[in-house]
């Protein structure tokens, strides 16, 4: 399995209407946690505009259909999103742990 980062990168006006879709953006996250395919996620702080989200999984399709999905992107809220691989080396949870 491996890691996979999810970007969304947020409209100007996401705090005002998120609380809209945030109940349904939710349960669709944690479905996910609860089937092991998301690991954490939560939106970035200072300003809120955007959002990472940490996707286990055998490729990048975990984590673009959860985006695919998702209200805050259907309805507008996520200007543009990206999944890239993240090579996790170090710690308990690294897909690829390497040692000295």
């Amino acid at each position: 399995m491996k890691h996979f980062l999810l970007f969304y990168d947020f409209v100007d006006d996401y705090l005002e209407r998120r609380a809209e879709f945030r109940g349904v953006h939710l349960n669709l996250a944690w479905a996910a946690a609860d089937r092991g395919e998301l690991v954490l996620g939560g939106a970035l702080a200072g300003p809120a505009d955007g959002g990472v989200l940490l996707f286990l999984g055998a490729d990048a399709s975990v984590a673009e259909s959860f985006a695919q999905a998702d209200p805050y992107v259907v309805n507008g809220l996520v200007k543009s999103w990206k999944v890239r691989e993240w090579s996790t080396v170090v710690g308990d949870g690294a897909a690829t742990p390497v040692r000295p």
